[in-house]
């Protein structure tokens, strides 16, 4: 896909197509919905219900989970509401390309990303931070997600990714109050990140997340204290959909 044609196919289809496309996207996402939970019935649970390190920077929801696959469930049921991926689709979608866009843009210019970096966008939904990615030119850039959406985003579990080690030059991710297990989320990003390779978080500090958060983050150091193989690059505020703090992390060359 060449770098400035990152939206989903369907918005090159002929006119007449998009209102139907549109109207089979419910369709699409209860036939997900129901092809993950027949597939992960049978499945071993990856990741029993045990406790997180306690950290005082970062309250957990826990509660509401008997199961991991409850909490799998309950992501989805945000991933592949029908409303929100017609509007992320849709009329979100030019905006938030162009938002992340410019961010993208901003940390290429630090020297924090390439064209040659191969990316990962993680908790990508329906691509738009991966379609921001090309379309600023860094065209090896891939994102995951609980339900895939090709061509820009393959299925895969941020607390578990899909991906051999060291194979990431930049990862960046939104989701962070998402995260079940906030200590396993962040040892993803370090396994799969090579030596050198840059971390970007975007999350809101001391605010109440939605229904589907399954983490509050009291502070800032509850979030950089996970990282314990790499270090800050900078911390600032930014204004991204709700989310209030830019962190930026390299993994560190060495061990030592």
């Amino acid at each position: 896909m060449p770098a400035g044609d990152a939206k989903p196919r369907f918005f090159h289809l002929h006119l007449p197509l998009r209102p139907l496309l549109l109207l089979l996207i419910p369709f699409l996402s209860l036939l997900l919905l129901y092809s993950y939970s027949s597939s992960s019935s049978n499945a071993a649970v990856e990741f029993p219900l045990s406790p997180t390190p306690p950290s005082p920077h970062i309250r957990m929801r826990r509660a509401a989970f008997r199961t991991y696959e409850d909490y799998l469930r309950h992501q989805l049921n945000k991933t592949l509401n029908p409303r929100l991926r017609r509007v992320w689709a849709t009329r979100d979608w030019e905006r938030k390309v162009a938002a992340f866009a410019a961010t993208f843009a901003a940390l290429a210019a630090d020297g924090l990303l390439s064209n040659t970096s191969r990316a990962l966008c993680v908790g990508a939904r329906l691509g738009q931070e991966v379609a921001a990615l090309r379309l600023v030119g860094v065209r090896d850039a891939v994102g995951i997600d609980l339900a895939p959406a090709p061509p820009l985003v393959v299925k895969g579990d941020f607390h578990s990714q899909p991906f051999a080690g060291e194979v990431f030059d930049f990862e960046f991710s939104n989701v962070f109050d998402h995260a079940l297990y906030p200590d396993k989320f962040a040892a993803e990003i370090e396994r799969t990140l090579r030596p050198g390779g840059v971390a970007v978080l975007h999350v809101a500090v001391h605010r109440r997340g939605d229904k589907y958060s399954a983490n509050d983050l009291l502070d800032v150091g509850g979030l950089v204290g996970l990282f314990r193989r790499s270090e800050v690059v900078r911390i600032s505020k930014v204004d991204a959909f709700g989310l209030d703090t830019e962190v930026v992390l390299r993994k560190k060359r060495s061990s030592i």
